[in-house]
């Protein structure tokens, strides 16, 4: 009698998948299993578009919660679930809606133009003026009103490198992304030591200290190009762990050497890492937790989207 292997949690997945017509998003910091399963992998923005583009009736969005909101307001009408409910953001969590309105409100005689970096909920979008990405920040901050003040909202680490790239004054939220902050001056320094002919490649989510020792200062995306490009042969890469994996996969001629934080190697968001493959098959069976929000927020949170995409042309 011939044994028959029991499908794997992996083939369970793509089974569901199939049944549900649904494709899967999974964001470039997140775990190298879910990587390797979905149908995309990138920032959270591009990959909503990625999913626009299909004819899919659901996302299974395995990133944190502002991703897959950020995916439902371009694609209203698709069914978005997140494997874990709970994957939240730090920077999303800095600039609470209500927070960020109330002080509109207060400061109403200054006529901010909001900037809103896409790491934040839809309530915040629908407050702003433009969105940006950290791709194309400088060129959003570039054609804001030239007779309006700027606020950035919420990453100051992100909006204080924009000033240093543009010399345009803003006003910051004090927020940032938990992760970026744990690398310092110290840590980065020491694995340059350790590997003095390797580039080091940060996030603009860094802190200045950790951005002046970088040797390029980029998003996500552009780290793929950069590395691939660049005609050294290994990097540091100052981010989010779960981005080595896909720097591996698509420029396997180079060496990537993780980033040390201040206490560890181990630059995991523990938001990102919340997913996991049976998080997502549990998700796709049961079409939960899913991401809903009101139509008046999401059209507002559509707006200005729309507008960066427009100024990024």
């Amino acid at each position: 009698m011939v044994a028959i292997a029991a499908p794997s949690l992996a083939d369970e997945i793509l089974r569901l998948k199939k049944e549900r017509n649904a494709v899967i998003l999974a964001h470039n910091y997140q775990s190298r299993e879910i990587q390797e399963l979905a149908d995309f992998v990138g920032d959270s923005l591009g990959l909503s578009y990625k999913a626009k583009e299909t004819d899919a009736d659901v996302i299974a969005f395995c990133g944190v919660h502002f991703m897959a909101e950020t995916a439902k307001i371009v694609n209203p009408n698709k069914i978005v679930v997140l494997p874990d409910a709970n994957a939240g953001c730090s920077l999303e969590q800095s600039c609470p809606a209500p927070q960020l309105e109330q002080f509109l409100k207060v400061n109403a005689e200054k006529n901010y133009y909001v900037i809103a970096y896409i790491n934040c909920s839809g309530g915040v979008k629908a407050l702003s003026d433009c969105i940006c990405t950290s791709g194309n920040a400088v060129k959003i901050v570039e054609a804001a009103p030239k007779d309006r003040p700027i606020l950035f909202v919420p990453d100051q680490n992100l909006g204080s490198w924009v000033m240093e790239q543009t010399g345009r004054k803003m006003d910051l939220w004090k927020g940032a992304c938990y992760v970026h902050v744990e690398f310092t001056r110290d840590s980065i320094n020491g694995i340059k030591e350790e590997y003095p002919d390797a580039k080091v490649v940060a996030h603009p989510e860094c802190t200045y200290a950790v951005r002046m020792l970088a040797d390029e200062v980029c998003s996500t995306e552009k780290m793929v190009h950069y590395c691939r490009d660049n005609p050294a042969k290994s990097f540091i890469i100052v981010t989010e762990s779960g981005m080595l994996h896909r720097l591996r996969r698509e420029v396997p001629d180079k060496t990537f050497i993780e980033g040390p934080t201040g206490h560890c190697r181990c630059a995991d968001c523990r938001y990102m890492k919340m997913n996991t493959l049976q998080k997502l098959h549990d998700c796709l069976k049961d079409l939960r937790p899913q991401v809903t929000m009101p139509e008046d927020v999401r059209k507002k949170a559509e707006k200005p989207i729309l507008r960066m995409l427009e100024l990024s042309k």
